[in-house]
């Protein structure tokens, strides 16, 4: 196994999480392209795991906590490890070891740049990015929300820990249309999928649907609104991740778009 960094030849594999094969992967559109365009001067990192026949088996990324979901300041933090595990495509390439590989990668990485410690999330479900695989690699819980585990290790005792951004104010219903308000930063292509999806769904509601949409590439909009990414369907939180389907949202719209004109006949 090698550990490599990311080069303008392999830049569309990481822009498609190792998905080129996918074609859901392909209703996330350019934001993971123009994030990475916006980020990589900042301090983005990225590492590709490869087995024996130089294929890219697995990836990791991370950036300085200033730029993520999280408070905290002279820490870096992992926003996801992937390790491909589908059959289509390159083929499933877990319980290889590449995700403990990429992890120790980055964490020898983060030690050389000077910083003092490595963050990452987990959730207590049994899907992506596990509290409880970070547990075992020596990372300690240092805050809660909701399912997620905010997780760090520290490099050194000038550490401070971090903690959750939590949401300041959250969308509001809408009075005369349904409002659809999309807080988005770009970095994970799951969540655009699912918010292109909502912006496909609002267009079969022509002149019912109040579109709001916000960059959270801008640190202000987290400030403002303490949400990094979210999707809100009259002020109600959609999932995000894994990708709710096109049909789920569309239905979520269509009710409420029923309930607003039954309440505006009853006035």
């Amino acid at each position: 196994m090698t550990i490599t960094d990311i080069t303008p030849q392999n830049e569309p594999l990481y822009f498609c999480c190792l998905e080129e094969w996918s074609d859901e992967m392909k209703e996330a559109g350019d934001y993971k392209q123009k994030w990475y365009e916006f980020m990589k001067d900042k301090g983005l990192r990225v590492k590709f795991a490869l087995d024996e026949n130089s294929v890219i088996g697995g990836m990791i990324q991370y950036v300085p906590i200033e730029h993520s979901m999280f408070e905290g300041r002279d820490l870096y933090v992992v926003l996801c490890i992937w390790v491909h595990g589908y059959k289509a495509g390159r083929g499933d390439y877990r319980k290889r070891g590449m995700g403990t590989a990429l992890l120790k990668a980055a964490e020898e990485d983060c030690r050389l740049l000077g910083t003092n410690g490595l963050v990452t999330w987990g959730l207590l479900i049994p899907v992506f990015m596990r509290a409880s695989w970070f547990k075992r690699h020596s990372y300690k819980v240092i805050d809660k929300y909701g399912f997620m585990r905010l997780l760090w290790k520290p490099f050194n005792e000038n550490a401070i820990p971090p903690r959750f951004i939590k949401p300041q104010k959250l969308p509001e219903k809408g009075l005369e249309k349904v409002n659809l308000t999309l807080i988005r930063n770009g970095w994970c292509p799951a969540q655009s999928i699912t918010c292109e999806r909502a912006l496909r769904a609002a267009q079969e509601f022509p002149g019912k649907i109040n579109i709001q949409e916000y960059d959270s590439k801008n640190r202000d909009v987290v400030t403002e609104w303490g949400i990094h990414d979210g999707l809100y369907i009259d002020g109600k939180e959609v999932r995000t991740g894994p990708p709710t389907s096109y049909l789920k949202i569309r239905n979520k719209i269509a009710g409420r778009v029923k309930k607003l004109q039954k309440r505006k006949s009853v006035q």
